[in-house]
């Protein structure tokens, strides 16, 4: 500000600014600065170019994406010679298909056995890994990074190679036809949440655990009371990952499940079979509307799962990333 006595510099108004605006700090702006010119590629004109062109490029993907699912909600409300006509608009609406396909199907029986072994799968491998990995965070111990090593170097075998040892454990066992070797294996952890789970706890602060030590509470009570609470995003993401993976786990499902009675598959096994009962080279008809009806309901809980916990997936991951 010009002090008393003194001439005042005139201020010239930028566009774009405040009429009280003199610039940063007290320093009045230069009279002699040449206009903003808002159609530069920094101007505002510019912002909005952009942003017009990356909203643009945001619904095209999202249009790709959303792509199949139109179409599979398309095809379940067609007559059975129209299911692969690919248009979106059915020419004629069938709403009967959601009606008859719990007559045709045992759907409702593929559902429950499906939300079974997915709650116990992810419930089981989230809170095994969480201990191993509070574990190998916490603890002090002989070999603890070997240890940790040799756990990582298991998600190196591919599945083919221990598919057949794990399956003839299961025969001895007499668990064949049943639902322990869907969830079973999930009892001892598995590698990747270890490692998630790990890292997570690796950011905690000791002092937390210090305090609660000095105050009495023993191992198993911190972690429930302390370690648990501060990890539930990593704990949900956990479940989510693994009910989704065990929701879509075919091949599982197909090697212990197949001998038995349709009424006792899983979804995605269930849908496999309605494709080959309805298969005109297997002696069906061709009825693949119940197909896409089964296919669109078997979706529907994944997206309500995602609704859910979207918020704790991006809060666990933006925390994964502020540790780096």
């Amino acid at each position: 500000m010009a002090s008393t006595g003194t001439a005042s510099t005139p201020v010239r108004q930028v566009p774009g600014l405040p009429e009280d605006a003199t610039g940063q700090g007290d320093r009045p702006i230069d009279p002699n600065r040449p206009p903003l010119d808002e159609n530069r590629p920094g101007g505002r004109t510019g912002r909005r170019v952009r942003r017009g062109l990356v909203l643009t490029a945001l619904v095209v993907i999202s249009l790709v994406f959303l792509y199949p699912f139109a179409w599979l909600l398309a095809a379940s409300l067609k007559g059975r010679g129209q299911v692969f006509d690919n248009s979106l608009w059915p020419t004629e609406f069938h709403w009967d298909n959601y009606l008859r396909v719990f007559d045709e199907l045992p759907l409702g029986s593929w559902m429950v056995n499906s939300v079974g072994i997915a709650v116990l799968a992810a419930v089981s491998v989230a809170v095994s890994s969480s201990l191993v990995a509070w574990g190998f965070a916490h603890f002090r111990f002989p070999l603890r990074g070997f240890l940790f090593g040799l756990v990582l170097a298991t998600m190196m075998l591919p599945g083919a190679v221990t598919m057949i040892p794990i399956y003839l454990i299961w025969k001895e066992l007499g668990f064949l036809g049943t639902w322990v070797p869907l969830f079973g294996a999930n009892l001892f952890g598995s590698a990747f949440y270890i490692f998630l789970q790990r890292q997570f706890y690796l950011g905690l602060p000791r002092e937390l655990f210090e305090a609660a030590r000095i105050d009495g509470a023993n191992q198993w009570r911190t972690y429930w009371r302390i370690v648990f609470p501060l990890s539930l995003p990593s704990f949900i993401i956990v479940l989510l990952f693994e009910f989704q993976a065990s929701w879509n786990n075919l091949q599982a499902a197909l090697i212990y499940l197949n001998a038995g009675s349709p009424e006792e598959f899983t979804a995605p096994l269930g849908i496999a079979y309605a494709m080959t009962k309805y298969s005109p080279t297997a002696g069906g008809q061709g009825d693949y509307q119940y197909v896409m009806v089964a296919s669109l309901l078997v979706t529907l809980p994944m997206l309500a799962l995602f609704a859910f916990g979207q918020r704790y997936f991006i809060e666990g991951v933006a925390t994964q990333g502020r540790k780096g």
